[in-house]
C-alpha cells in the first residue's frame, strides 16, 4: 500500500528538507520502501546521512507547498532519537533509518527501518477536498512526464471537489497548485484557461 506523508531529512549543513512523498508500507511500519528521485535534496541526504522522519498528516495545504517547491511555513521540533526534525502539527510520525539503498535507476528504492515512533495529535481525516489536493499536488509534480492538457483537465474535475467541500486551507492549497500548474501551461505555449475555468 502506498501511504502519502511527509518526509523531513537534513542536509550537510542542516538545513532541513521537507518534501512530499508516497512510501509502501505495511500495517505497523516497522520497515516502509522510499522511492525519491536521484536529483531530489531527499535522496542526496539520506545517501549522506541515513536517517530521516516519515509524517502522517491531513494538512493538504504543506503538502502542496511542499510538493511545488515553495517553503512549508510549518513548524519543527529535533527529532527523538535520529539526526531529523518532527513537523508539529502532523498527526503521526516515524522517525527511521536506511537499511539498504539501491541507486541503479533514476527512481531510487530506500528500504527503511522505523528507529521510534509517535503520535501528535488524531487524524482528522480526508474529505472529498483533501483528497482533491492530495491528488492534484501529485499531478502538480508529473508535469515533466504527463500531457499537460490531460492535468489540465483534471484540474477542472477537481476544482468541483474543493469548492464544494474545502475549507480555507484547501482551497489555498488548491489555488497554489492551480496557479503553478497554469504558469506551467502558459511557459509551454498553451491556453490553461480553455481547458482548467
Amino acid at each position: 500500500m502506498i501511504l502519502e506523508g511527509l518526509v523531513t531529512t537534513l542536509s550537510h549543513d542542516g538545513e532541513l528538507n521537507i518534501a512530499p512523498m508516497g512510501s509502501r508500507v505495511e500495517p505497523g511500519m516497522a520497515r516502509f520502501v522510499l522511492r525519491p528521485y536521484r536529483s531530489s535534496s531527499t535522496y542526496q541526504n539520506l545517501r549522506r546521512h541515513g536517517e530521516g522522519v516519515f509524517h502522517v498528516t491531513d494538512n493538504v495545504l504543506v503538502l502542496a507547498r511542499t510538493a511545488i517547491g515553495l517553503p512549508a511555513e510549518a513548524a519543527t521540533r529535533p527529532a527523538d532519537v535520529v539526526c531529523g526534525a518532527i513537523l508539529t502539527g502532523c498527526c503521526r510520525y516515524y522517525e527511521f533509518r536506511v537499511l539498504e539503498l539501491d541507486d541503479h535507476q533514476d527512481r531510487t528504492t530506500i528500504l527503511v527501518a522505523t528507529a521510534t515512533s509517535g503520535r501528535i495529535r488524531d487524524f482528522f481525516g480526508f474529505n472529498r477536498a483533501k483528497h482533491a489536493v492530495i491528488e492534484a499536488a501529485i499531478l502538480a509534480t508529473r508535469l515533466d512526464f504527463h500531457p499537460l492538457p490531460e492535468i489540465l483537465a483534471e484540474f477542472r474535475k477537481l476544482a468541483t471537489a474543493v469548492e464544494k467541500t474545502g475549507g480555507s486551507d484547501e482551497r489555498r492549497a488548491f489555488a497554489l497548485l492551480q496557479d503553478h500548474v497554469r504558469e506551467a501551461a502558459l511557459a509551454r505555449g498553451l491556453d490553461p484557461d480553455r481547458t482548467l475555468l
